[in-house]
């Protein structure tokens, strides 16, 4: 449903646009992060924390603290080291890209300095390569190797099987 309801407000961006060629017209701020918030919840059956929350914005089914983040941009923002961040970039299709999910101390640790409004920047092209370093990551690849080795040698097995 979300997905949906980005397309129709891409849709409403682009109407907008032609109307008024001299005017630009971007979803940003607190209606594209709460939308990014609802599509995490729904994707990773999180719980989602009253807005005024400090850092964190959902909860975990095993308790821990997310904070969530979405941009159309290049980079995020934080403000202080949250203890999980989750991390997409919004497509113009109303798709979500999952950039980073793991803890939040590489990404807190590999920011900018803090800048006049509070904000440590981290660019999404660093987000994806310290993704790529998470060891469940790798361990997930390992595991899906496996698990597609596995899946060809009973498939080779009941080839032989048939043809006997």
């Amino acid at each position: 449903m979300v997905e949906e309801k980005i397309r129709q407000l891409y849709q409403i961006v682009d109407e907008l646009e032609a109307a008024y060629p001299e005017k630009h017209f971007t979803l940003d701020g607190i209606l594209l992060g709460n939308l990014g918030e609802v599509y995490a919840a729904e994707k990773y059956k999180l719980k989602l924390l009253p807005e005024a929350s400090k850092t964190h914005d959902a909860i975990t089914v095993d308790g821990k603290h997310v904070q969530i983040k979405v941009t159309q941009g290049r980079q995020i923002g934080l403000y202080e080291e949250p203890e999980s961040l989750l991390v997409f970039q919004v497509q113009r299709d109303g798709t979500f890209s999952e950039i980073y999910y793991g803890s939040g101390k590489a990404p807190w640790e590999h920011s900018g300095k803090k800048q006049k409004n509070g904000q440590r920047y981290i660019s999404i092209a660093r987000l994806i390569d310290l993704q790529k370093r998470l060891p469940h990551v790798k361990q997930q690849k390992t595991e899906e190797k496996r698990f597609l080795n596995n899946a060809a040698r009973m498939n080779l097995a009941d080839d032989q099987t048939q043809s006997v």
